[in-house]
């Protein structure tokens, strides 16, 4: 014989303080894990959507990032003539040879600094990012001090709004255009003229050259042409793969830091879970005897009380899970530990992560419920008439 559902619900709702406190704890639990998960999948996101699987980037062997790498001019002509090169409308390759530095900036809110990360551009850049385009202002024009700047960057730094003029490299550069770039790393950058850029900072190579595949499959073929040719001290990838690597280390942080603080968030949501459903079990002992005396099974009993138990924490999860929902509409800056420049990005909740969530939910309604629902079904039924 078993115990209706409507027994474990009535009760909860009978002791509906305890039962709203012991949820609201394990609520604490659910939005800091699930805060944790959108923050590191924001993070992954942003950065693996900001490439493209048709685009290919060549850096400097055992290069972590475009910083840290070199092409020099000699190596990037030979780069240029790689057959699998898309050729744009105007009959020239689509490819790009880029110069990056991370400057230092102002925050427009408290006067602190950033650090941002500046792209020198070639003519085919904007085109091999489709993702990029033009809000306000003009493009830049070629060989001239003028820069296009990210709407992030625009928003958030002194002297980055449209018209106005930033300072570094002992040069003054005039913002002509802002762009928006969705949901990707490009919103945090800078752009301007490469060979300026290169000059300003007294570069003689490259950081990246960047170009669009003719025939996608192919990249393994060119791959391979690039990395084996003697000349060359390169190595290719796709752009997407490239950015996804770029967010490895930051994502397993956030991921850390977050499965820490549940579970030490935990520990105390799943004893107040076990607190109240020890009390539930003490002040309902004559009824457990009377159910027992009515035929009820220990394995009904068992039952009901680890559902009430998976039921609160259910409820809690919920909870959690709703108020998290809400952190989607926040906007986070930080800095990539690979790059040490500023990327700015949001909260994003996928129904992996909500599952995810609600999964944990029960795990701690389960473990904070079973010791007292074990409890509950082996009382003697003798003993537990006797305390009425």
């Amino acid at each position: 014989m078993g115990i209706p559902l409507s027994y474990s619900f009535r009760n909860l709702w009978t002791r509906r303080l305890t039962t709203v406190l012991t949820a609201l704890g394990m609520a604490l639990v659910v939005f800091v894990f699930s805060a944790m998960l959108m923050l590191a999948e924001g993070l992954r996101k942003t950065l693996v959507e900001t490439g493209s699987s048709d685009n290919v980037v060549i850096i400097r062997k055992s290069s972590a990032t475009e910083v840290q790498s070199g092409v020099d001019r000699y190596q990037a002509s030979i780069v240029e003539t790689q057959p699998e090169i898309a050729i744009g409308q105007d009959g020239m390759p689509l490819l790009a040879k880029e110069m990056v530095v991370i400057i230092s900036l102002s925050r427009r809110d408290n006067g602190g600094e950033g650090y941002i990360t500046t792209r020198g551009i070639g003519k085919s850049s904007i085109h091999l990012r489709p993702q990029v385009r033009l809000v306000e202002g003009r493009l830049p024009n070629p060989g001239s001090h003028e820069i296009l700047v990210g709407k992030s960057v625009a928003e958030r730094f002194k002297g980055a709004g449209l018209g106005e003029t930033l300072r570094f490299g002992m040069r003054e550069w005039k913002v002509v255009g802002i762009f928006d770039a969705g949901n990707t790393g490009f919103k945090s950058e800078i752009w301007g003229d490469a060979d300026q850029l290169m000059q300003t900072f007294r570069r003689i190579v490259y950081s990246s050259i960047l170009f669009k595949l003719r025939d996608p499959s192919r990249f393994e073929e060119v791959k391979r042409r690039i990395e084996s040719d003697p000349r060359l001290t390169l190595e290719a990838k796709r752009e997407n793969q490239y950015y996804a690597e770029q967010s490895k280390m930051m994502v397993t942080f956030l991921r850390i830091l977050g499965t820490s603080l549940t579970i030490i968030f935990s520990l105390g949501a799943i004893i107040g879970a076990m607190i109240t459903m020890y009390a539930a079990v003490s002040t309902r002992t004559a009824e457990i005897g009377t159910m027992r005396a009515l035929g009820f099974k220990r394995l009904s009993i068992l039952t009901a009380f680890l559902f009430e138990a998976l039921l609160l924490g259910l409820i809690g999860g919920c909870m959690g899970l709703f108020f998290a929902s809400f952190l989607r509409f926040l906007t986070v800056s930080t800095m990539n530990f690979q790059t040490f420049s500023e990327l700015v990005f949001d909260f994003i909740l996928t129904f992996d992560i909500a599952w995810k969530a609600l999964s944990f939910s029960l795990i701690m309604g389960f473990v904070g419920g079973v010791l007292p629902a074990v409890r509950a079904a082996r009382m003697n039924i003798i003993e537990s008439l006797r305390s009425t």
